[in-house]
Parts: structure tokens; sequence; C-alpha cells
């Protein structure tokens, strides 16, 4: 599939792919997620980190810890779990036991996708590209990491199966725990 390319103003600068001192502290080849800078890093040999814009879960639908790139995929067929269809039923033709919605550009997936597990178990949540360029920034997904197609498939190519994936939990999820801590 061609991807059109993204017009201007429509990602702000600052999430444009660029190499960056390594904020995390974390070993090289380790890829992790910020979810409230919107900021995914891969992280470089002498102290860089290539930083990548990112889409991230709505509230509610955040997730954070620890995971491992069990596979990838190119052009990924795209599956809503069933929660997802009992909260938006239209997205019933897409389920599995309809085979999914096959690839293209308009695909959730978007061009490519890494799928996320802890323990040998799926966490369901993925880091993919998106149609969307405007999600880039701001949070708004069911729990997955959204890059634009161009920048999902340079980071496709830069990390193999088996990769660490640590996403950081948000303030928000901090807030919430604290809160319930409480009572």
């Amino acid at each position: 599939f061609n991807i059109p390319s993204v017009p201007p103003g429509i990602v702000a600068p600052q999430y444009w792919r660029q190499l960056v001192d390594d904020p995390t502290g974390e070993q090289p080849g380790t890829l992790v997620v910020d979810p409230d800078e919107k900021y995914l890093y891969l992280v470089q040999e002498g102290g860089q980190a290539l930083r990548y814009g990112i889409g991230v879960g709505r509230q509610g639908f955040s997730w954070s810890g620890s995971a491992r790139v069990q596979y990838k995929k190119q052009w990924p067929t795209w599956t809503p779990p069933r929660e997802m269809i009992e909260r938006q039923p239209e997205l019933e033709p897409y389920s599995a036991a309809n085979g999914g919605m096959p690839p293209g550009l308009s695909n959730p997936l978007g061009a490519r996708a890494l799928y996320l597990f802890q323990d040998g178990v799926d966490t369901l949540y993925r880091i993919h590209g998106s149609p969307e360029a405007n999600s880039i920034g701001r949070a708004v997904s069911s729990g997955c990491i959204r890059l634009l197609n161009h920048e999902i498939i340079d980071l496709y190519s830069r990390v193999p199966d088996g990769t660490l994936v640590k996403v950081r939990p948000s303030r928000r999820q901090i807030e919430t725990s604290s809160m319930m801590a409480a009572l």
C-alpha cells in the first residue's frame, strides 16, 4: 500500500522522530513508553535514544508495565477485542468470527504492529501504526500505542522479536492508585 504523506501542521514538530539524550536510564534496545509526554523511546548506545511521538490510551484505557514484543506483523489484520465490540456493536463485522478487518490504509493497526506479551500471555495491547495522524500527541486510543505509519515502519525495522517494552504508569494512573489506597 502507498502510504500518503502527512500534511504539514497535523503533527506538532516535537512529535517528529528525533535522536535525543536518553531520559530513561534503560538498557540499549529497550522500548520505553511515556504516556504523559506522548513519547516512545528506543534506547540506543552512548546515552542516546530515538524518540517517536505517539498517541496513547484515553482515560480508563491506559495500561502500564513490562512486556516483550512476542512477534511483529506487516500490514496486520485488525480484530477488535470482545470488550470493544460490546462497547461499539458496529465493529461486529470485524470480529474474530468474521475474520477481522483486512490490511489496508484504513485498518486501525496501520502498516505494522508489535504484539506485546507478558510471561507468554497476550496483553491485547499493541504498538502499531495509525491512519489517524491527528491522534499523535493525544490520549485517544483504546489503550494501544499509536505511531504514524511512516514511524512504525522505521521502528519495526529496528526492533527484533523479544524486545523489552516498559510502559510507564501515567500520572492519572498513579493518582487513581493513591486515592484507592487511601480508602
